[in-house]
């Protein structure tokens, strides 16, 4: 066997191997139940334009509406997703606006810097990309909503 052919084999013998790993890791259970708790109560709005321009840009994250893609149902990509989800559930839901939301304080902060929605987040959700003008609509519609940075 020639190094060209020994390098096919073992380039094919990885990919095996790779393949058994991902069929593989399917059959863990995290990441693949995706639930949508009921929705309680939502912020007193200023306008259904901010509401809309939230619903785009952070609901998928901060809600009981999450929406969840084909690929949410793949590991290691649905492990991956619930742990956002999740944490960003935890931080902030706009969907349970009824139970104390800390974080609250902080949304016109984290989108003037940047943070949110994250870069990561925006190659497969580009509906949530922000303009500059949506960018500006939703601090002064959080801070209208549910108040100024403290």
């Amino acid at each position: 066997m020639g190094q060209i052919e020994y390098a096919l084999y073992m380039v094919i013998k990885i990919l095996k191997w790779l393949l058994a790993v991902v069929v593989l890791i399917q059959l863990i259970p995290f990441g693949h139940t995706h639930t949508n708790p009921p929705s309680t109560k939502e912020p007193a709005w200023n306008s259904q334009e901010t509401r809309a321009l939230i619903h785009r840009a952070c609901f998928d994250c901060h809600s009981n509406e999450t929406t969840w893609p084909w690929y949410s149902h793949v590991a290691p990509v649905s492990w991956l997703l619930a742990r956002d989800v999740n944490g960003g559930r935890s931080h902030l839901n706009f969907t349970e606006w009824d139970k104390p939301q800390t974080h609250a304080k902080d949304i016109a902060e984290q989108v003037k810097m940047g943070d949110m929605p994250p870069w990561f987040y925006l190659p497969m959700h580009p509906n949530a990309k922000l303009t500059d003008a949506d960018r500006q609509a939703l601090i002064d519609g959080a801070e209208k909503s549910v108040g100024p940075q403290k």
